[in-house]
């Protein structure tokens, strides 16, 4: 999609078009003011300065240039969000009755005809009046709520692109549609109270153990009291919490109750995962007299085209492919680090520290200042030349784009979708293209997360990835 055309069209729900529910629509007055204003600024952040508009940064800015500039960026991501309740229903196939256009109606809900401020606190949506006065509105558009949460001007922040994205699955509208059918977003202590044999196995011998015994005590007393107890998997007591380490203390596997309580949290986090990922399935069944694919009968196809299946059946397939590929790449580069660091006159004495250093710093959340202390180095500087996680995570991600692209050129070759020898055009294009999707859904938010300093939240894809690898 044309870059510009964004800030000037608007998604919008079309309850004319049954088969797909959504049509794109021209917003002629953010046109005008992109014409007139935006293409008139020369370099720079167009994107920054609409936001610091609309946010008021900007003092000589009147109410009529901040709701123009936020009109723009409305209709901008709004197509973010059209994509995330697609890519949303595509995660739950086959478990559920109900489609991408139910989800439409919880969030797509600006139709881009009313001009929109924030108040100085970016609390309150203010409607702009024809006659120029300014209103608290009752209703709140989601594109609104999701600009005013946005902080473009931190080095940490994601793209507009990305936020949108993640606004949208945090919906609480989207959050309590989808618990009506069953996809509650449930605790940890939930996750881990509830979990599945199929679940087990995806898990390390430790974590199975500490899985166990969690069960031995937590489960024990939610069937005690589950006829006195409202309340769903509370936080376990610290009397809970004892008796659980006194267990693992005999098998000398844990210490502390803190300690205890962080694998928990993780293993919880595994869990959370693997739930994501084994909703993917696909669109197709296939017949099993005559070897035929039709498309499964428990899905209502009145809202699916051909394009629709074939957009999502290549999304299931790129998800996949990424997450086998970066699942390899992590093995392989963590070893090829230890290789290296074996080899090297300098650093090879501290080669047998580099996986507790990981350990210590996506396990539990240590920067690198605190690991120099744990595992006796003598600096920052030696800690980071000898972990150095940025450096680790763009191996991984050049090993793992590499790796995409060959299962998909492999793949096409298979179907007789290119020739075996394919145009160097089309390779360089189809590199840009994979290497886009990796970091969108997995390398970006991994580095932001990395650059967030002391107090960030290792939550990312690639970190529980990565995690979960240190622990086998």
């Amino acid at each position: 999609m044309n870059a510009s055309l964004r800030y000037w069209t608007i998604w919008r729900i079309d309850l004319a078009n049954e088969r797909v529910g959504y049509k794109q629509f021209l917003v002629p007055l953010a046109q005008e003011f992109h014409e007139q204003q935006v293409s008139n600024w020369q370099n720079g952040d167009v994107q920054a300065a609409l936001l610091s508009y609309f946010h008021g940064n900007n003092a000589t800015v009147d109410a009529i240039i901040r709701a123009q500039a936020g009109l723009c960026l409305r209709c901008y991501v709004s197509y973010p969000i059209l994509k995330a309740c697609q890519k949303i229903d595509s995660l739950f196939n086959g478990e559920k009755s109900f489609t991408y256009k139910d989800l439409l109606r919880c969030v797509l809900d600006d139709d881009g005809k009313k001009l929109v401020i924030l108040d100085s606190d970016r609390k309150t949506q203010l409607i702009l009046n024809d006659d120029g006065r300014l209103n608290p509105t009752a209703y709140k558009f989601f594109t609104v709520e999701v600009l005013q949460k946005f902080k473009h001007d931190s080095q940490s922040s994601m793209s507009l692109d990305n936020w949108a994205y993640l606004q949208t699955k945090q919906n609480p509208e989207i959050r309590k549609f989808l618990s009506e059918f069953g996809f509650q977003h449930l605790s940890d202590w939930a996750l881990l109270n509830r979990v599945r044999p199929k679940q087990l196995e995806t898990l390390s011998q430790r974590a199975r153990q500490l899985v166990e015994v969690f069960h031995a005590v937590y489960r024990r007393d939610r069937r005690q009291q589950r006829q006195a107890e409202a309340r769903r998997c509370p936080d376990p007591s610290i009397a809970q919490l004892q008796e659980m380490l006194t267990y693992l203390q005999a098998r000398d596997i844990i210490n502390t109750a803190d300690e205890l309580k962080k694998e928990l949290h993780q293993i919880a986090t595994q869990l959370r995962q693997y739930d994501i990922w084994s909703y993917r399935e696909p669109l197709e069944i296939q017949n099993p007299d005559n070897g035929n694919y039709t498309l499964r009968t428990d899905l209502p196809t009145i809202s699916l085209d051909e394009s629709d299946v074939e957009q999502q059946e290549i999304l299931e397939f790129l998800h996949t492919q990424l997450r086998l590929a970066l699942t390899g790449a992590i093995e392989q580069e963590i070893s090829n680090c230890i290789t290296k660091l074996e080899n090297s006159t300098r650093y090879a004495p501290l080669a047998h520290k580099y996986i507790p250093g990981l350990q210590l710093y996506y396990c539990q959340g240590k920067t690198l200042k605190e690991v120099v202390p744990l595992l006796g180095m003598t600096s920052w500087d030696q800690a980071r030349r000898v972990l150095n996680p940025g450096e680790l995570l763009s191996k991984i991600r050049t090993l793992t784009v590499r790796e995409l692209i060959s299962s998909i050129l492999k793949t096409a070759q298979e179907k007789d979708l290119i020739n075996l020898s394919p145009e160097p055009n089309y390779l360089k294009n189809l590199a840009e293209q994979i290497e886009n999707f990796a970091d969108a859904e997995v390398f970006q938010e991994a580095g932001e997360e990395i650059r967030t300093g002391k107090n960030r939240s290792l939550d990312s894809f690639y970190a529980q990835q990565l995690r979960s690898y240190l622990e086998k």
